[in-house]
């Protein structure tokens, strides 16, 4: 586990415009007569697709294709498909940083360094460079204005397993969400499992992905909830009665690496397409939705906090949340029975 001190948070990028290394070395030229880029990516559809379009249009010729799904769907997807020898993804993208350790483990993985992520800090990359942190979220909770008092509202995560939430707190699953898996171990490294059978016995209301919580919390399903901060900052924004907690205690930050992969049916235009997700154009489509992402010139919606504002901020380590990972998976279908 990594901490991210208080008020001091400093990514520490320097940006170097959209079109990277892959610019001057005939990349653009030979992408466009690969004619596509295939991305796999947890992140939410509109927002996805918007980018998409926008590379589209920064690239003509360079069709993008998205396939959006869970993070643990995709890292399914794309480990079938490499054991049924097929070459279909071009550029992978998921909110479980331990999956691209289990990729890179495979092989699967292609070294390539993006457009400004050569001084990002260490541990927001790989360290061979087969793959980088795009963006990720603070994982807090949050809770319905019109249900829960701001006075009553939980401020840590133990102020959650009072029993005057029993049947009230939405929670994802991390069998289908990279998002709760490592939010989950942030909060394991801190109170164990001691803490996620107390919160059985208070029945929470279960959902499978990580916007499953927000929508249930804002439609009164859940008085409390407990997601990634950027589904109810969305949320929220749409005008449901929802308002963000960042705990005291801890705020673990859920971290979504983009890689290449090695057997890229369309190597060129993946390289310009992770070129341009790391540039100023991509950033700001997601810093507009909320989306908290690694460059610092970007700007973000009132409301919308800062990584640099939010008080013991930790990112839990790759390495834990791959070794952990099928731990996490089995022991809440053995505690939850789901």
């Amino acid at each position: 586990m990594r901490r991210w001190a208080g008020m001091g948070l400093a990514i520490g990028v320097v940006w170097v415009g959209w079109a990277g290394p892959a610019a001057g070395q005939g990349v653009p030229e030979a992408a466009k007569k690969e004619g596509k880029v295939v991305w796999y990516s947890s992140l939410a559809l509109d927002v996805a697709q918007k980018i998409c379009n926008s590379f589209t249009q920064r690239h003509p010729g360079v069709t993008c294709e998205l396939m959006r799904s869970g993070s643990g769907r995709i890292f399914q997807r794309v480990m079938q498909e490499a054991k049924a020898n097929l070459a279909i993804a071009d550029v992978v993208e998921t909110s479980d940083a331990g999956h691209f350790l289990d990729f890179k483990a495979q092989g699967m993985l292609q070294a390539y360094e993006p457009a400004g992520t050569k001084t990002m800090r260490a541990d927001l990359k790989d360290p061979e460079g087969t793959f980088h942190t795009m963006r990720g979220t603070p994982y807090v909770i949050a809770y319905n204005t019109r249900l829960v008092p701001k006075d009553q509202a939980p401020r840590k995560w133990q102020d959650v397993l009072d029993p005057r939430w029993r049947g009230k707190v939405a929670h994802g699953h991390p069998g289908y969400s990279g998002v709760v898996t490592t939010g989950m171990v942030g909060i394991l490294s801190r109170y164990g499992w001691d803490y996620y059978v107390a919160l059985a016995k208070n029945q929470p209301v279960l959902g499978q992905s990580a916007e499953d919580p927000p929508v249930k919390v804002a439609g009164g399903e859940g008085s409390i909830a407990v997601s990634g901060e950027y589904n109810f900052f969305k949320s929220r924004k749409k005008g449901n009665p929802v308002e963000i907690v960042f705990p005291e205690d801890v705020v673990p930050f859920v971290n979504s690496p983009v890689a290449v992969l090695k057997r890229a049916p369309h190597p060129n235009a993946a390289k310009l397409f992770v070129d341009y997700l790391f540039g100023k154009e991509a950033q700001q489509i997601m810093a507009d939705d909320g989306v908290t992402v690694v460059n610092e010139g970007v700007t973000y919606p009132p409301g919308k906090a800062h990584m640099k504002d939010i008080k013991n901020l930790v990112i839990p380590d790759a390495k834990e949340v791959q070794k952990r990972n099928d731990e996490i998976k089995a022991k809440f279908r053995e505690l939850f029975g789901v």
